[in-house]
Parts: structure tokens; C-alpha cells; sequence
């Protein structure tokens, strides 16, 4: 007789097609572990998607009205949602991805059910904009820490995160993935060029390029601010949306480059890898960083990279032998790394074999999802049904 299929209940305030980090360490647990059964329970945001719907491997349940409201109410409906499920088939496990509101839906489900809370924790937020967020529920916010029975964190930053929140639990550093496949792809140097002539890419401008939220803690403020310092004909793609892009538009035409500035919007993830091809460096001075998947996946697409020393970022960027480190808020800086590497070609293609070589051997999605897999069997044996 076939043994039933563990079942597993995942809980994120977002999921496809609303893409981040979490949702793609998601997506590539859940495709490569096929021996499971998953259901995800995750905010509506939008009334034209479905409120239910097969992603891959995952049932997906999506609650809320379909706005933003709905993430402040994920923790009462998501809560509902898996009461409800879980009485016509129950849950093994629970996976609470990162301590938010999601992570408060799925304390509350470990409160009601007893199932195990394996805990995600990927934010990249900084401690201050935590605490802005979560002081009038800090003592609740405390226990999805607390009552946790395992916590994956993505670098050794928000282990420290973790434990300071009082959990005395296990917890694994397992960093996100990447597709090496699919960002090592080769594209024939005449598609290039016709992406580079649609974006009005000349051919002797240096592309910088970056790709992020288009939020504080990412500073693309800092890397607008440090373009008419270089003394090269470039183009600066941001690929990316968020609640900044005003203020960062209006930056652009300040300070006069706002020629040399291309705002992209929203690429799908598929898509970055065309992208990325066309860049000469890639750019990011975080002020706060969980890990910065933005900065693997440009290393194994061939492209030198630029960050800050700050949290998840240190666990893989060593100055000048895997990319160049910056001080943060310091746009002048900045500007001397890019110039740093149009000068010195040598250094920039030893950073991109090291950036390759660093990314096959410590960030394959099969390794890490394979260390996800321990995990699930040690929580999954405690709760036979």
C-alpha cells in the first residue's frame, strides 16, 4: 500500500503572481517536493484573481475583499481559512512564512491545531522599520518567534534577529536559491543589441543596472545620486516598481541625468536574465538587506556586483573578490566603485568568474530545498496521523 502524502500548510501574505524573495523560495520548495501535498493560504490583494487556483504543486487559497486591506485582516480570514480546511483533511505541519501577518495566522492555526510551526524569516526590513510596524503587538509579534518549533533564516543576520526575540529553539541558515539554469541562459549578441537599440542603448554607454523595490531601504536614491559624479557616457536601468518611483523620478530630473535614467517597471521574473545580460555592473546600496537574491542572480548571469556591508549581504559579497563593497549613504563613494571597475577590466571579470563560481557551489535551489526536505521529515514524524 502507497503511503499518504504528508500534508502541509503554508501561510504568506503574498503569492504568485505578486512575486519577492519568499514567493520564488516558495515556488521552488514546492515544485521540487512532490512527495508532499501543499496548500498555501495567502491575501487576495486583487478582486480579478481567483480565490482559488492550482499554482504548480500548491492549492492556493487566497481570502480578503481583493485590496491592500486585506493584509491587515490576513490574520483573522487566513486564520478561518485553515480552520476550515484543516477539518476536512488535516494538516501535518505548518510554514509560516516570515513573521508578519502571515506569521500571525499561522500562530494562531499552531495555538488551535498543536501541528508544528516551522518558521521562514526573510525579511529584509531594519530593525527600526520592525519595531514601527509591530510595537502596539510586541508581545504577540514576540511569541510567532517564541512558540515556533523550528525557524529557517537566510543569513546569519536574521539568526541574530531571531534570537533576539527570545527563541532558544533550532534554527538553520539556509540561503534562497537560484536558478542556475535559467540565469546562465545564453542570448545571441544580436538579440542583445536589439533590446539594447529598443531601450535607446548606445553602444559605447556603460549599463549599470538594478533591481529592486523601489523603497527606502534599498537607496536607490544613493545610486541616482552618485551618477554625475562618474566622467562616462552610461544608462541606468531600474528595474522595479514601488511606492518611491515619484520621488526617484523627480531626483532624476533634479539632479539633471534624468536622460540617462530608465525606470522599467515591473519584469517578470523569467525575463531578468535578458536584462541583466545588458548590464555592465549591477548596483544596490541597501541600508538593510535580509540576503539580496538580486545581487546571486546577477552573479550568475555574469554580472559584477556593487553593495553595502549590511545584514544578509556580508554572508556572500567579499570586497573585491566577489564583488565591491560601499559604505552606505555615501553617493560619491559610489561613484569611485563604478569607475573602479570600467577602469580596471581585469578586476571586473575576476569578480564575475568568483560571482559564478560562488553561486553554483553555495546557491543551487536542489541543495537548499533538499536541507527544506530534512526539515519537513524531522517536524512531520512528530505528529503521526
Amino acid at each position: 500500500m502507497l503511503e499518504k502524502r504528508k500534508r502541509i500548510l503554508i501561510f504568506s501574505i503574498a503569492y504568485f503572481p505578486h512575486v519577492g524573495g519568499a514567493e520564488v523560495f516558495v515556488r521552488e520548495v514546492t515544485k521540487r517536493l512532490s512527495s508532499y501535498e501543499f496548500d498555501l493560504i495567502c491575501a487576495r490583494f486583487d478582486r480579478r484573481l481567483p480565490r482559488t487556483d492550482w499554482i504548480e504543486n500548491v492549492h492556493v487559497h487566497r481570502v480578503g475583499i481583493g485590496n491592500i486591506t486585506d493584509k491587515f485582516l490576513f490574520p483573522i480570514l487566513g486564520f478561518l481559512k485553515a480552520v476550515r480546511l484543516h477539518r476536512e483533511h488535516p494538516y501535518h505541519l505548518i510554514h509560516g512564512i516570515m513573521a508578519n501577518y502571515a506569521g500571525l495566522a499561522a500562530l494562531f492555526f499552531k495555538w488551535y491545531s498543536g501541528r508544528p510551526l516551522f518558521l521562514t524569516e526573510q525579511s529584509g526590513d531594519s530593525e527600526w522599520t520592525v519595531f514601527k510596524y509591530t510595537w502596539f503587538i510586541y508581545p504577540l509579534f514576540k511569541r510567532i518567534y517564541q512558540d515556533s518549533d523550528h525557524v529557517h533564516v537566510i543569513s546569519n543576520y536574521l539568526k541574530g534577529r531571531v534570537r533576539s526575540y527570545g527563541y532558544r529553539g533550532p534554527i538553520d541558515v539556509i540561503p534562497n536559491g537560484v536558478d542556475i539554469g535559467h540565469f546562465t541562459n545564453h542570448f545571441h549578441e544580436t538579440d542583445t543589441r536589439k533590446l539594447k537599440d529598443s531601450l535607446g542603448i548606445k553602444e559605447e554607454e556603460w549599463v549599470i543596472i538594478t533591481v529592486s523595490r523601489l523603497v527606502l531601504k534599498n537607496a536607490i536614491d544613493d545610486l541616482i545620486a552618485s551618477l554625475p559624479y562618474l566622467k562616462i557616457p552610461y544608462k541606468l536601468l531600474i528595474l522595479g516598481t514601488g511606492p518611491d518611483e515619484r520621488k526617484l523620478r523627480e531626483l532624476t530630473a533634479k539632479l539633471g541625468v534624468e536622460s540617462s535614467v530608465i525606470f522599467l517597471g515591473h519584469i517578470d521574473h523569467k525575463e531578468l536574465p535578458r536584462y541583466l545580460k545588458l548590464a555592465n555592473v549591477f548596483v544596490r546600496p541597501s541600508l538593510s538587506e535580509g540576503l539580496g537574491n538580486s545581487f546571486l542572480e546577477s552573479m550568475a548571469t555574469g554580472v559584477p556586483v556593487i553593495g553595502t556591508p549590511v545584514g544578509g549581504i556580508v554572508d556572500f559579497l567579499s570586497d573585491r573578490k566577489t564583488g565591491l563593497l560601499c559604505p552606505p549613504r555615501d553617493p560619491k563613494t559610489l561613484a569611485d566603485k563604478i569607475m573602479t571597475l570600467v577602469q580596471d577590466e581585469y578586476l571586473r571579470q575576476e569578480l564575475i568568474t568568483n560571482g559564478l563560481k560562488l553561486v553554483q557551489n553555495g546557491y543551487d535551489w536542489k541543495n537548499i530545498v533538499g536541507r527544506i526536505e530534512q526539515v519537513y521529515s524531522c517536524l512531520n514524524d512528530q505528529v503521526p496521523i
